[in-house]
């Protein structure tokens, strides 16, 4: 018999249908109550599968009793109560290092784009401002100073990306990175102060909530530019409107907001921000790469017991 899966929302259409080929899948959103429905069913689960944007905390996980793995797509696990799960006995996996890449790409890009102007000038040249002017200087990249806030696999992407372009990088995070040639700097303010460029690539959740707060931006200061990949909750974000409406801050490249997909109006209007659509991990590539690690993970785990990438 195949293995009981609740799923939260659906993922994509590959895994879909790969769970529903491989599991006995009920789809939670599809039931018009799902509270009800869980204070029912809830026993018949051995495991869970969600999408990094669904929530899955402690009511919903206590609520099946036999379910002894979360298998989630993404990267980030923030909207998972990680510690309900391991006092209930779940493992949980996520999907990590197959976007380190690609999100690290993304950051060297908005870096580029912010300091160089290049999503400006293109929207000048469209508009025909080429033809009676020309943009204003901008600031090179090469031999900058790159701060990293978290030194994971995507600060440590980001880092070998910038070595290309001759930038002196120094990170923050909990603790030292054991082996790693590039400085750990203890305080994230002195991290700013030091850097050019200051890379958000650290994890979500309550421990991280305005971590880059009025004070870190400040120390980076009116020529200095932020670039932020991970969450949107790690940056607040009404200081980082008035810190750039007040041009105590360079500039910023966001992938990522707190209230996704409102992106705080007054940005909209400043040259010297870029705004995405948290298209960090956006490709083919990892796309199908997430596709079958989340898949994996739960194949591995009622095969071994074990999830190949636990958080």
């Amino acid at each position: 018999m195949k293995h009981r899966i609740l799923q939260i929302g659906p993922i994509t259409p590959s895994v879909d249908a790969r769970l529903a080929r491989d599991y006995d899948v009920t789809p939670l959103w599809q039931q018009p109550e799902p509270a009800a429905f869980l204070a029912e069913h809830g026993a018949r689960f051995e495991g869970v599968a969600v999408h990094l944007r669904d929530a899955c905390g402690a009511p919903l996980l206590e609520a099946l009793p036999n379910a002894k793995v979360v298998a989630n797509f993404g990267v980030g696990y923030d909207k998972i109560d990680v510690e309900a799960a391991k006092r209930l006995g779940m493992q949980v996996s996520n999907t990590p290092r197959v976007l380190d890449g690609c999100v690290a790409d993304l950051a060297m890009g908005l870096a580029i784009d912010v300091a160089r102007g290049i999503s400006t000038t293109d929207r000048f040249v469209r508009a025909g401002g080429w033809k009676s002017g020309q943009r204003p200087l901008m600031t090179r990249v090469h031999g900058k100073n790159m701060g990293l806030l978290g030194f994971g696999g995507i600060g440590q992407a980001v880092a070998r990306r910038a070595a290309g372009f001759d930038m002196a990088v120094r990170y923050h995070s909990r603790r030292p990175v054991e082996n790693a040639p590039q400085r750990h700097e203890p305080s994230l303010v002195e991290l700013a102060k030091w850097a050019d460029f200051l890379v958000v690539a650290c994890p979500g959740g309550p421990q991280t909530r305005h971590l880059v707060n009025a004070e870190v931006m400040d120390a980076l200061g009116p020529a200095g530019i932020l670039i932020n990949i991970a969450r949107g909750s790690i940056v607040d974000e009404a200081a980082l409107v008035r810190a750039l409406q007040a041009g105590r801050l360079g500039g910023a490249g966001l992938d990522v907001f707190e209230n996704e997909p409102h992106v705080p109006e007054a940005m909209l209007d400043m040259d010297n921000v870029v705004v995405l659509s948290h298209i960090a991990g956006f490709t083919r590539e990892s796309r199908a790469d997430m596709e079958r690690l989340v898949c994996d993970n739960l194949d591995a785990y009622f095969r071994s017991g074990h999830v190949m990438t636990p958080v």
